[in-house]
């Protein structure tokens, strides 16, 4: 049935651009020069960090815009409408689009912080994936602590870093950490190895899931390539945008079933991931090539013998859609406590200013209790976010 009143919507992935000052008013001072830092090239703003020029690509910030007006230049941020780097002005475009809550994804770090992984300088590296957990938390978050959830980036390029960092934001009432979707890209160890299992351990203590956004692992497909140096990444030539954005599951895809497949979610069985802007209409058929590839090899391989991966998703994942109906209809197939909606605001995929509008459409037919935990619950659950009194 169509969106009621007392529905609540609860975006597990919204995203926001950095201010200009965000590190500049954060890191000491004997780094601020070579800290990340907006300067004016051809008109356009640009972020200058490591000896290199960052734009702020146009399709991150297309709210408000007619899709005929959409590119991928370089834009100021008088070209953005407020929403996109001021909270104050975010919660009135999620009251218009009858929002109640967003966890906010960064913009300038990549959705995981590799800008930062990239970097040459590491100190100065951790003094930024700091100072944005810091900015997020503490100022954007505490602009409306009833609307937005608080999330934090790890320096994972270091795995006592990273726990160190995963601890201390727990601390400061993180729900979620943003984490690579694959660490292979970047020339990490994979989900396979023991490697991450302290960070893991963290997150199983404290609560908080992982959430695995679409292109955090730097690889996009059809788009991009890993070069011959770990982490280097070369556009593939003469491919348009459209081709990576119609194939962005396909990350997650790879996430999950190697996740599935890693022992880690029997080590951790508390371990929560969150698939977020992975679509969920994939879902049904990975998991049932998982279980057929399970029943067949499971028994020459050094994978678990007891645990089928389907059962495994529904302990473990939480699959997140902006629009996706045959996901809907497949619902079951995929676990009615284990869906999530997503908002995407201010980006290109999202339906903002007629978010609600649009998500009652796709829910129509469907009865108020699944409607209720698909736009809410389930997201509160996961993020434990609990709603306002």
């Amino acid at each position: 049935m169509p969106l009621q009143e007392h529905h609540q919507i609860v975006s597990v992935d919204d995203h926001l651009v950095e201010h200009p000052r965000v590190w500049q008013e954060r890191v000491p001072q004997k780094y601020r020069e070579a800290a990340p830092r907006i300067v004016e090239v051809n008109d356009k703003h640009v972020w200058n960090y490591d000896g290199k020029a960052f734009p702020t690509i146009g399709l991150n910030a297309v709210a408000g815009k007619d899709p005929k007006d959409w590119g991928m230049d370089p834009v100021r941020y008088e070209d953005m409408i407020p929403g996109c780097y001021d909270p104050v002005a975010r919660v009135k475009d999620m009251d218009l689009d009858g929002v109640q809550s967003a966890l906010c994804f960064p913009s300038f770090p990549g959705f995981g912080g590799g800008t930062f992984f990239r970097a040459q300088d590491k100190e100065l590296a951790l003094l930024c994936v700091q100072a944005w957990n810091d900015f997020y938390i503490d100022e954007w978050c505490a602009t409306a602590p009833d609307r937005f959830i608080p999330m934090g980036i790890l320096p994972v390029w270091d795995i006592d870093l990273s726990v160190k960092e995963a601890e201390r934001i727990a601390a400061k009432g993180a729900r979620t950490i943003s984490f690579p979707d694959s660490p292979v890209p970047l020339g990490l160890p994979s989900f396979h190895t023991r490697h991450w299992d302290p960070l893991w351990q963290v997150c199983t203590d404290t609560g908080m899931p992982v959430s695995l956004h679409f292109g955090s692992g730097s690889f996009v497909p059809g788009f991009s390539f890993s070069g011959k140096a770990p982490g280097v990444e070369m556009a593939a030539e003469n491919v348009p945008f459209a081709v990576p954005i119609v194939l962005f599951s396909s990350n997650l895809m790879w996430s999950t079933v190697d996740l599935l497949f890693s022992g880690a979610l029997q080590r951790f069985p508390k371990l929560q991931f969150s698939l977020a802007e992975g679509g969920i209409g994939w879902i049904p058929y990975i998991l049932e090539r998982a279980d057929y590839t399970w029943e067949r090899h499971r028994w020459y391989q050094d994978i678990d013998r007891e645990a089928r991966p389907s059962d495994l998703f529904r302990k473990h994942f939480w699959g997140c859609f902006i629009d996706d109906e045959h996901g809907l209809t497949n619902r079951h197939s995929i676990g009615i406590d284990r869906i999530t909606l997503e908002i995407d605001y201010p980006h290109s995929d999202s339906n903002w200013p007629n978010s609600r509008k649009r998500a009652s459409e796709v829910l129509a037919g469907i009865p108020d209790d699944e409607v209720e935990k698909i736009v809410e619950t389930n997201a509160r659950r996961m993020l434990n976010y609990p709603r306002p009194a």
